[in-house]
């Protein structure tokens, strides 16, 4: 079977099953949701081990962030999901609708492909799946060929989910351009921005909707009040876990030059701390995940300006955590997203020249503040624009259930965790319902206009903005006409 055949199948046989109407059911996707969590526990060890075999992820990483995370996102849409799918009142009607019900419904998409990324391959597909589950839709997930090991181990969800609404289809590129070819109702893609526009131009030609979880370069800006020490372990944890192939990761330190030397020799402490002196050996230190990134990632280091770290050896796909400094905006180390475990440190005048580089690129997915100082904080935030601001740590906020998560610009479109996943998955239907009664009150609409009919709709139908919103008498007006509505109504008079 062609690869063409192969997309074709698979989405056909999504888009009869969604077509059935099964995935409307609650209790359905709450079976589905409850298998997923039977496929975490039960092939476990088979992820744990591929993810080691992909990325040398320690069993830590791998099973704090790829496989209990997941577990407690199923956890979140099952203790939510039966107040999700309930259709929620529109507020302020008006008078003019005040008898009229107004909802948003949430409905399905429909048939969703998620194309999942090498770095952390199995919660970067399994989190957007438990929205696409919860939201009722039917899903082709497309894993990354790159991280070979934990593609197949996915393979496995189909023994776990229902066969005809779910599929796992594993592959290189020509299968995920046969699988963009098709039409669909959402596409999601994790990865970067070169092949996201690639999906965009393809989700463009049915007006398919996208989410675009993209990546970029996130600064990490220190003020001169920490107590650097502190700050250099979070940093290192934000930045070195799986070897620094994490689209969260802090992607260079703006700060002082009178700070960087401190901070230099506080990471260097953080970084023996936590894996020795000869991170190679350390069982908590990742590798890169093939011979591509490792010649990428080893050609954006500048020897002259290694300060710790920089040892290599690219028959182990090895490159320690390494810090450079002195680092110039135009240095190529800046020019593109380092996706690796290299940390460059650029020094600035004030925090003036530090929000004008961060605002000089494009907007970063996250933008990492240490102060103990609040304008200084408030300022940062306030004049530069990012998918996440966070305060005095790093990546930490990405394990928070329902704060959502997502780009801007360069660094992506759309959120998901939590309820914004049900929600990306979700198309919120406008749902009017009106009674066939009073139809007296209706007549002011219909032809033939006249200017008295006119003036009396504009009064109750318009507002005119007002200075800090007083709308004066009006309001009292417009209470008492709601007020008898509502008697009229409750009275029974139509």
């Amino acid at each position: 079977m062609s690869v063409q055949e192969t997309a074709q199948r698979a989405v056909g046989r999504a888009r009869a099953a969604f077509q059935s109407g099964k995935t409307l059911d609650v209790a359905f996707r709450k079976k589905q949701l409850l298998a997923l969590d039977r496929f975490l526990r039960d092939e476990s060890e088979t992820l744990l081990a591929a993810l080691h075999a992909d990325l040398h992820k320690c069993r830590f990483e791998g099973d704090g962030g790829e496989v209990s995370l997941p577990r407690s996102e199923i956890a979140v849409h099952l203790d939510n999901i039966d107040s999700w799918v309930t259709p929620k009142a529109a507020g302020n009607k008006g008078i003019a609708f005040a008898l009229d019900t107004c909802v948003r419904d949430p409905q399905p998409r429909g048939v969703a492909l998620i194309i999942g990324a090498w770095n952390f391959p199995i919660q970067l597909v399994l989190v957007p799946l438990i929205g696409a589950i919860s939201a009722g839709c039917c899903v082709i997930v497309k894993p990354s060929e790159v991280s070979s090991r934990s593609a197949a181990a996915l393979q496995a969800l189909e023994r776990y989910l229902d066969s005809e609404c779910f599929h796992v289809v594993n592959g290189g590129v020509d299968i995920t351009t046969a699988l963009l070819q098709q039409r669909f109702d959402h596409v999601f893609y994790t990865g970067g921005s070169t092949v996201g526009k690639i999906v965009m131009r393809a989700a463009a030609e049915h007006l398919t909707s996208v989410t675009l979880e993209l990546g970029g370069k996130s600064p990490c800006v220190i003020d001169n009040n920490c107590d650097l020490n502190v700050v250099a372990k979070r940093i290192l944890f934000g930045k070195f876990v799986n070897a620094g192939q994490t689209c969260i990761a802090p992607d260079y330190v703006l700060c002082e030059k009178s700070v960087q030397p401190s901070l230099v020799d506080a990471l260097r402490k953080a970084i023996e701390d936590s894996y020795t002196r000869d991170p190679k050996q350390s069982p908590d230190y990742g590798r890169i995940i093939n011979r591509r990134h490792f010649d990428r990632v080893r050609k954006l280091i500048d020897p002259a300006k290694v300060k710790v770290g920089g040892q290599m050896d690219e028959n182990e796909l090895y490159i320690a955590p390494t810090v450079m400094t002195d680092v110039q905006p135009d240095d190529l180390a800046m020019e593109e997203e380092i996706f690796g475990p290299v940390l460059p440190i650029l020094t600035v005048r004030d925090k003036a020249e530090a929000i004008e580089i961060i605002n000089s690129r494009e907007k970063p997915l996250v933008i990492y503040a240490f102060s103990s100082n609040k304008s200084f904080i408030d300022e940062l935030k306030r004049k530069t624009s990012s998918g996440t601001f966070m305060v005095n740590d790093t990546i930490v906020f990405y394990l928070v259930p329902n704060l959502p998560f997502g780009g801007v610009g360069g660094s992506g479109m759309g959120t998901y965790h939590g309820y914004a996943t049900f929600e990306t998955f979700s198309h919120m239907r406008t749902v009017m319902k009106r009674s066939l009664g009073m139809e007296f009150v209706n007549k002011l609409r219909y032809p033939p206009y006249t200017e008295r009919n006119f003036a009396i709709l504009k009064r109750v139908l318009m507002k005119e903005p007002k200075e800090g919103g007083h709308r004066g008498p009006f309001l009292t007006i417009t209470f008492l006409l709601a007020a008898f509505a509502i008697l009229v109504k409750v009275l029974g008079f139509f």
